[in-house]
């Protein structure tokens, strides 16, 4: 809160030394080795100094209105703790009085033991990211139906419900404060990124959440299935750096050289997600025993691993082959089902209604461009699908969908027949869009090329014209 003045005014202090009137005028920058020396100057005898600092104390309390200071500090206090004791109030609140009345008796008592001007500040350090950066906030408990680009703490408010809603906080026996700080140190550890940013995990986990229970995935997998699932699309992409794995291991950047060019981003993200859950005040996973943290653990590393593009046909093949006897009760079968499962919903964007997936196109191109512009400028090979100069839309989104998205969703249909009309549906439909889009592009492309050529001849029929005449 601010004192409610636009500036700030000097204070000063009137010393009466022998019967004559000095005034000692001082900034709130002086430190107490300045304001010393300027009341030796008006006192002229440094052994003076001791018998005006009485005068100085009174002086100092009027100026600075302490005992005013002092009796709001405690009336607001004891209607702090009246409110804590009488109003029942929720966890989160109660968390926030309690820290709300520590600071202000912490600050009671620093002002009765302080003996010189608080003229320095001491800051905390700022620069571990992995830190939670804010206090916890009673942010709104409604759910959001428009998912695209909707604002930071209705996000969080959304996958906090979902965490409550699976029953996760209750059987994990998550403190609710804890998955709080979790929820926003994740938050704060992805990067501002065109495309891999926070609205993007939060989409891939919102998405998780509809098939789990559009599928009823909670018959067919334990609780602790999908703790890991829903963990693992909330940290899926943390500290994106917005530059694929290919452009880290041709540039031999610091992260291909720490993972020996395997899947460098992917083991970062599982590193990050592990780094924050090592801080006792973000370990959503502090009351479960440690056999189980190794279960989890290995789960989630197992299917942010699993997102790398790179293994997509390695990974499809290998669960289509088990698709032919699927057998929920075989461990193996189970766990390429839950790398589906994520990999379905990281790039599921097109899934959506057109106008929240077509802005998420050129998200991921404004990002691909920005790889691709670099790596021209250093001298890298670049993608053609990331070239600004040989990628439209449509072809960007006709072959992704046609042989990446239809049929890794195909698959699941088979699985779970419930998605085809939700899911698979939307994906056909979104395809032909986009050939249309094309059809339309190459329209105009040959257009202006039936243009050119004209226009060349024209100007070729009257050079030719020119000649004639001058022979």
């Amino acid at each position: 809160m601010g004192s409610g003045f636009s500036t700030y005014r000097p204070k000063a202090i009137y010393l009466d030394i022998d019967g004559r009137i000095q005034k000692v005028v001082f900034s709130k920058y002086c430190s107490s080795s300045d304001i010393m020396d300027l009341v030796c100057i008006a006192t002229e005898k440094e052994e003076l100094f001791q018998s005006v600092l009485t005068q100085v104390a009174e002086q100092f309390s009027r100026a600075f209105k302490i005992n005013e200071l002092k009796t709001e500090v405690t009336n607001h206090l004891a209607m702090l703790e009246k409110r804590f004791e009488l109003e029942g109030l929720k966890a989160v609140e109660i968390e926030k009085c309690k820290s709300d009345i520590k600071k202000m008796r912490e600050e009671m008592t620093s002002r009765n033991n302080r003996t010189t001007c608080p003229c320095k500040y001491s800051f905390l350090d700022n620069n571990r990211k992995l830190m939670p950066q804010r206090d916890v906030p009673a942010y709104p408990k409604h759910v959001i139906i428009t998912i695209s680009f909707s604002i930071s703490l209705q996000m969080l408010s959304c996958l906090e419900h979902m965490y409550h809603d699976l029953g996760l906080v209750k059987d994990f026996n998550i403190n609710p404060i804890t998955l709080k700080r979790w929820l926003l140190c994740i938050h704060d550890n992805y990067r501002n990124n065109p495309f891999h940013n926070f609205r993007h995990c939060f989409c891939v986990t919102q998405m998780m959440y509809c098939m789990i229970s559009l599928c009823f995935l909670q018959e067919k997998f334990s609780q602790m299935d999908i703790l890991v699932l829903m963990t693992a699309a909330i940290c899926h992409d943390l500290d994106h750096p917005g530059y694929n794995n290919t452009y880290q291991i041709n540039a031999r950047t610091e992260l291909a050289i720490r993972y020996n060019d395997i899947s460098p981003l992917e083991n970062h993200h599982c590193a990050v997600a592990f780094q924050i859950i090592s801080q006792p005040e973000c370990n959503i996973f502090s009351n479960v025993t440690t056999e189980d943290f190794k279960k989890i653990r290995q789960g989630i590393i197992t299917l942010i691993l699993a997102t790398d593009m790179a293994r997509h046909a390695e990974i499809l093949d290998s669960f289509k082959e088990k698709m032919e006897n699927f057998d929920y009760t075989n461990e193996e079968h189970m766990i390429y089902l839950k790398m589906i499962l994520i990999k379905c919903c990281d790039i599921s964007n097109e899934v959506r209604p057109m106008e929240v997936a077509e802005p998420w196109v050129d998200c991921l191109l404004e990002e691909y461009f920005m790889q691709s512009d670099r790596e021209k400028s250093e001298g890298l090979p670049v993608a053609p699908f990331m070239d600004r100069d040989k990628v439209t839309k449509p072809t960007a989104q006709i072959g992704f969908i046609k042989f990446v998205l239809i049929p890794m969703f195909e698959t699941v249909t088979k699985l779970f027949p419930m998605v085809e009309e939700l899911m698979l549906q939307p994906l056909w439909e979104s395809k032909n869009r986009y050939e249309e889009l094309k059809k339309i592009d190459d329209a105009e492309k040959k257009v202006k090329h039936n243009n050119a050529l004209l226009m060349t001849h024209k100007y070729l029929i009257i050079f030719l014209d020119h000649i004639l005449k001058n022979l």
